[in-house]
């Protein structure tokens, strides 16, 4: 059954006006009035609904019932992305909303290759916007993956975090297999370079703020793989997948 998110309330036995992109979406899919849909719009429910109508730039839908859906990771992960090149990003933060991230960090470091700021930054925050609700919708998850505005990694880091920050490092000791195999399931930040990785300085910052620098394992990993690993990881000791 398609299934849509709109930013708006969805009440039962109410007719909900949809966004102008789900209307284009309904259209490419051939959909008539009538056709059952499922929409959802963060709170926590899925929405059974009909459509009621379409036309070239609208569409709207006969709410039906509210459904209890929660598929969420019971320990929230916030995924503090280093910045990479092109759509490397938009694969990251795809896999991590399907992986269950409840959050997204996207930072700036010195080894960053692309540099955001302004309109520019504003431009490239709304399109991950976009991908987090397209990949939310095909996933099944009723609840969107936060976003925070692109941010320099020292700023980020002098702000207060009341949960442990794992900085994945090739520097680390301890593997997270065996960090997360000793300890219960948790609110967790996991902290993931650019190409090259973050610099000793950055990784040093980190560390001396309370991050814990653990390894993936003896090979190193793309910046585009460590984070989807790590999340795979842990949802297999941890539960949740």
């Amino acid at each position: 059954m398609p299934r849509f998110y709109t930013p708006d309330a969805l009440i039962a036995g109410a007719t909900a006006a949809l966004p102008e992109a789900v209307a284009h979406h309904i259209r490419v899919l051939r959909l008539e009035p009538g056709a059952p849909l499922t929409l959802f719009n963060g709170d926590g429910n899925n929405y059974d609904a009909i459509l009621a109508a379409v036309d070239k730039r609208s569409a709207s839908a006969q709410v039906v019932q509210a459904t209890a859906h929660d598929v969420e990771l019971p320990y929230p992960i916030t995924l503090a992305q280093a910045v990479p090149e092109a759509s490397k990003m938009d694969w990251i933060i795809e896999k991590a909303v399907e992986l269950g991230a409840a959050a997204v960090q996207p930072l700036l470091a010195q080894r960053c290759v692309v540099r955001l700021s302004g309109e520019r930054a504003e431009k490239r925050l709304a399109h991950w916007q976009g991908v987090i609700v397209a990949a939310s919708e095909q996933s099944g998850r009723s609840r969107l993956t936060g976003l925070s505005a692109v941010e320099d990694i020292h700023k980020w880091l002098a702000r207060p975090s009341g949960e442990p920050t794992i900085l994945l490092s090739p520097r680390g000791t301890q593997s997270l297999a065996s960090w997360a195999g000793a300890n219960p399931a948790q609110a967790i930040t996991l902290m993931v370079g650019p190409e090259g990785g973050f610099t000793p300085a950055e990784e040093d910052a980190a560390i001396a703020r309370g991050a814990l620098a653990l390894r993936m394992g003896p090979r190193i990993l793309r910046t585009e793989t460590a984070a989807l690993a790590a999340m795979a990881m842990l949802g297999g000791l941890w539960g949740g997948m």
